[in-house]
């Protein structure tokens, strides 16, 4: 039973957070969307933060996956590089839990050391899965590329949550595609 509390507990936090728009909810408000007592939720994660923690590690293994499977599909840098992209700006990426977490993931991994750590692994293997494709398009430059191209998903993420109006995906997935086509035109590939 702990495995299927656990991810019930998880899952109710990804939708509490998204209901509040921020952490500002108790565990007993968790626990009681997971329909279970606040004492068992603290028995299996020890505090609020656990919680949340496990509830983002549970939203990066979602994002991985999907960035994985598109990856499976693609075939050449190109087509690669889009299905980053367009995994990067999906659907289930815009669900009003899923930004609730992220956008708090942001906020909390500047004080707590395990939310630091999290936000790095996304990061150096956004960056990894980038440089794979853009060696092969970009050469010497295929870094720096891959470090404007990084910063430019995380920024046109954060513009498209927080404008008014539904986020726009596909509007997201042609603004980096024009970014990278005006690098790779200068590249020395």
């Amino acid at each position: 039973m702990e495995p299927i509390r656990k991810a019930a507990l998880v899952k109710a936090t990804i939708v509490e957070i998204g209901r509040a728009g921020s952490l500002d909810v108790t565990v007993s408000q968790i626990a009681k969307r997971a329909g279970m007592s606040s004492a068992l939720a603290h028995h299996y994660f020890g505090s609020k933060e656990e919680i949340f923690l496990a509830a983002m590690r549970h939203i990066l293994s979602l994002y991985g996956a999907e960035v994985r499977g598109a990856l499976h599909l693609a075939q050449g840098p190109e087509a690669r590089l889009k299905a980053i992209l367009s995994a990067s700006f999906s659907a289930a990426n815009f669900r009003r839990e899923a930004v609730g977490a992220w956008l708090n993931f942001w906020v909390l991994s500047q004080t707590v050391p395990e939310a630091k750590r999290l936000l790095a692994v996304y990061q150096r293997r956004l960056r990894s899965n980038l440089l794979a494709a853009l060696r092969p398009l970009a050469g010497e430059r295929a870094d720096s590329v891959a470090e404007g191209l990084g910063a430019l998903i995380d920024g046109l993420y954060l513009r498209e949550v927080l404008k008014s109006g539904a986020p726009d995906g596909a509007a997201a997935v042609a603004t980096a595609m024009n970014y990278l086509n005006s690098q790779l035109e200068g590249s020395d590939a």
